[in-house]
């Protein structure tokens, strides 16, 4: 998919917002919502989207919502490194299917990282889903650094 096209209201994201698919929560306010990645690169990987904009990248996004969400990003990373203490995070935004974007619903990657870790950014969808009861645990945690 190139940058340009149609919001899809089906997008997964979008259902998230709309609770047709249930995610782990981290955060939540009237225009933004973190919560963790199913499909985890790192422990702890979390996502922060808009709850209004229907912008499918970061160039096409209203600037109050950038504004909202990378505010809220920095917000759920200083919870994360509280609660797991990472040598370091990785905060990510990509643009287009050839950038590595594969849900088009802007969206910031959380991931803390550890030394050893390997560095970069896997294809998402390879490998397989977190449990959701170890999610659930990790997200109490991290929550309760807010």
């Amino acid at each position: 998919m190139s940058l340009d096209g149609t919001y899809d209201e089906g997008n997964v994201f979008a259902l998230i917002i709309a609770g047709k698919i249930p995610c782990t929560r981290l955060y939540e306010d009237d225009d933004t919502l973190a919560f963790l990645d199913i499909m985890p690169q790192t422990r702890g990987h979390a996502l922060v989207i808009s709850k209004w904009s229907k912008a499918r990248n970061l160039l096409e996004m209203e600037d109050e919502a950038i504004a909202q969400v990378m505010a809220c990003a920095r917000k759920v990373a200083v919870a994360i490194r509280k609660a797991l203490d990472p040598d370091g995070i990785q905060i990510a935004q990509f643009n287009g299917a050839p950038a590595g974007q594969t849900i088009f619903h802007t969206h910031v990657h959380i991931l803390p990282r550890w030394e050893g870790d390997p560095k970069g950014f896997a294809t998402h969808g390879q490998g397989e889903a977190a449990d959701k009861a170890v999610l659930e645990a990790l997200a109490e945690e991290i929550r309760a650094a807010f």
